[in-house]
C-alpha cells in the first residue's frame, strides 16, 4: 500500500508519504493530536485528502488535488477491501455472532452455505466456536473485540485498520487479544496498518513503527530499532521500559549481544521454540545495580556492563548502561550517590526473572 496524503484543518496539516509493504504490520505512534485518526480516515475511505493518493495492490482508492487532466477517485469505504476495527467492535446488535462473521463473505457473494462454513471456521480461530448463537449483548467485552477481529478478517481485506484495538479491555483481556491478533495476522499476512498508545501493542505486532507528530512523521523504522533509540519525547515516553529483541532459547531471550533474558510468558501460552522471534520487556525501576559481583544472589539474570550516561528521570536518576541494546535503570539520586556511579564505571546488573515479560512476535 502507498499513501500520500495532505489535509488541512485550520492551522493544522497532515502531509505523509508512507509504504507499507504486503503483509506487514506497520504502527502509527504519535501523541493525541498528531493525526493519526485523520490517517486512517484518508485510508478508510472517510475522508477526501485536499491532495493525496492511496494505492492497494496497483488499484487507486483515493486520489485528489492532482493536476487535470487526472480525475479525482474515491471507492467508497464499503469497496475498498480496508478492513476497520476500533475501540468500539461495533457489531450489529440484532445478530449473532455467526451471523456478524458471515456477513461479510454474504455481502461479497459468497453462498449462504459458504458463508456459514467460514463463520464456524473463524469462530472456531478466535475460541468462541460455543458461542456462535450469542447476541452481542450475552458477550463479554474481550468476546465481542474477538468476534469483530473475525468479522474483519473474514471479508478477506485486502488491507486491515486497527485503532487502538486493546484499550477499552481489561489487563487480562487486552494481552489474550494481542496474542490472538498477532497470530491471526501472521497466519494470514494480511497488511495492516495498527494505531496505539501501547508500547506492547508495537513490540508484539509491528514489524515497523511510524511515529506521527504535528502531521509529519518524524521517524519511520524497524519496531525494535525505533523504540530503542526514540527520536522524539512522545515516543522516549512511550518506551518507558527496557526492550529486548532477539531469539527464543530455552525458554529465554537470547540478545543480539549474546545476553540471555529469563522471564514469565502468559500462562496459556505454548513453549517458545528455539529461533522463534521473541522480545523482552523490563521496567528501569525493576533492574538491580551493584559495583561488585553479586554472589548468592536470587535474580536469575546478571550481567557486567559499563556506564554510559545519566538522566534526569521522573523518578530520581536514569543510567544508560552498555550492551545491544542498551539497558536503562532507575534510581535514587541518593543511591547514585552512594554507589559512586559515573560515566564509564563497571557495574553489575540483575533483574528477577519474574520482573520480565516475554511476548512473541
Amino acid at each position: 500500500m502507498s499513501v500520500r496524503a495532505v489535509v488541512r484543518r485550520g492551522a493544522f496539516v497532515l502531509d505523509v508519504v508512507l509504504e507499507v509493504r504486503p503483509g506487514e504490520v506497520l504502527a502509527v505512534l504519535g501523541p493525541n493530536g498528531s493525526g493519526k485518526s485523520t490517517l486512517l480516515a484518508v485510508l478508510a475511505g472517510l475522508l477526501v485528502p485536499d491532495l493525496g493518493r492511496v494505492e492497494v495492490r496497483g488499484r487507486v482508492l483515493t486520489s485528489a488535488g492532482e493536476p487535470a487532466p487526472a480525475a479525482p477517485v474515491l471507492v467508497p469505504p464499503a469497496d475498498r477491501a480496508v478492513g476497520l476495527l476500533g475501540q468500539d467492535p461495533l457489531l450489529f446488535p440484532h445478530l449473532t455472532a455467526a451471523r456478524n462473521i458471515a456477513f461479510g463473505p454474504l455481502a461479497a457473494g459468497t453462498p449462504r452455505r459458504g458463508a456459514e462454513a467460514q463463520a464456524a471456521g473463524w469462530l472456531d480461530a478466535v475460541g468462541l466456536a460455543s458461542h456462535a448463537d450469542r447476541r452481542p449483548a450475552q458477550l463479554s467485552g474481550g468476546q465481542q473485540q474477538r468476534v469483530a477481529l473475525a468479522r474483519a478478517l473474514a471479508a478477506r481485506p485486502d488491507v486491515l485498520l486497527l485503532d487502538e484495538p486493546m484499550a477499552s479491555l481489561d489487563v487480562r483481556t487486552a494481552p489474550e487479544m494481542r496474542d490472538l491478533l498477532r497470530a491471526q495476522l501472521a497466519a494470514h499476512r494480511t497488511t495492516t496498518v495498527l494505531v496505539t498508545h501501547d508500547v506492547l501493542d508495537a513490540v508484539v505486532l509491528a514489524d515497523r513503527v511510524a511515529v506521527l507528530e504535528d502531521g509529519h512523521l518524524v521517524d519511520v523504522g524497524p519496531t525494535a530499532r525505533v523504540l530503542a533509540a526514540p527520536r522524539n519525547p512522545f515516543v522516549a515516553d512511550l518506551a518507558g521500559v527496557n526492550l529486548v529483541v532477539g531469539t527464543a532459547d530455552g525458554g529465554a531471550v537470547r540478545a543480539p549481544d549474546g545476553r540471555r533474558f529469563v522471564g514469565v510468558e502468559g500462562t496459556d501460552s505454548p513453549p517458545l521454540p528455539d529461533g522463534a522471534p521473541v522480545a523482552a520487556v523490563f521496567r528501569p525501576a525493576a533492574v538491580v545495580v551493584q559495583t561488585a559481583e553479586p554472589h548468592g544472589a536470587s535474580p536469575r539474570n546478571v550481567w557486567r556492563a559499563s556506564v554510559i550516561g545519566l538522566e534526569a528521570a521522573p523518578t530520581g536518576v536514569r543510567l544508560r548502561t552498555t550492551g545491544d541494546p542498551e539497558v536503562l535503570v532507575d534510581l535514587t539520586p541518593a543511591a547514585v550517590a552512594e554507589l559512586g556511579l559515573v560515566p564509564g564505571a563497571d557495574v553489575w546488573l540483575s533483574v528477577k526473572a519474574s520482573e520480565v515479560g516475554l511476548h512473541r512476535r
